[in-house]
């Protein structure tokens, strides 16, 4: 297994500078990531540095709170794709779903993703603040607003990814989109387990110490 190859490397820190979103983008190169992930206003920067390597550039788009306008999510999804990203992982407004505003939810997915076209959705839906019954409608809305892939965690709430809610989202989605998990991603063993239930894409910042444990 080329455990690498399902890595988005990630780097969205508060605190992070160009030259470490420099670093990132050298680390992908030499251990030949998937994709590194970024805040928009370093997708250029991500783009020039990772020039001919094939890796992707994943952004964020109302990160991490969710809670910023449907139009602003829209203007940034854009401004990313406009400035090279071949995906956009979206946070879903929280509120909104816990309220039972679902319409409000699956037009936002929708429009997101009818404003990248063919480039890749990931929807965050921050299962740490749902309920079970929470986390299964918001993957159907995942689902229904037609995104790609359905992202546990931005990493940045009160917990990341488990193994109990990818089993839960599967079972919801069935086999019509993938699955990105995300956060509290550390060690080979986590990673594998996380693949063998049929996980698309791992979100982590622990990539390297991944590898190199996958490959002493």
């Amino acid at each position: 297994m080329q455990i690498e190859r399902y890595i988005d490397h990630t780097l969205l820190k508060p605190t992070a500078t160009p030259d470490a979103i420099r670093q990132l983008c050298a680390e992908a190169r030499e251990f030949n990531f998937f994709a590194v992930c970024v805040n928009s206003c370093y997708v250029a920067l991500a783009k020039d540095e990772l020039k001919d390597s094939g890796i992707k550039i994943a952004a964020v788009v109302g990160f991490p709170l969710g809670a910023m306008s449907t139009k602003a999510k829209v203007f940034e999804a854009q401004f990313c794709v406009d400035h090279g990203a071949d995906e956009i992982d979206m946070v879903i407004n929280i509120g909104w779903l816990k309220f039972g505003e679902y319409g409000l939810v699956k037009d936002e997915i929708t429009k997101l993703k009818q404003a990248i076209g063919s480039r890749k959705l990931k929807v965050i839906i921050e299962t740490c603040y749902l309920t079970a019954e929470e986390k299964k409608i918001a993957s159907m809305l995942v689902v229904e607003g037609n995104a790609d892939f359905v992202k546990t965690s931005t990493g940045f709430g009160s917990g990341g990814a488990t193994f109990d809610d990818i089993e839960l989202i599967k079972r919801v989605i069935k086999d019509k989109i993938q699955i990105k998990a995300s956060g509290g991603i550390k060690d080979k063993k986590t990673a594998i387990r996380y693949l063998n239930m049929g996980v698309s894409r791992l979100g982590t910042s622990s990539g390297i110490e991944i590898v190199k444990e996958t490959n002493p």
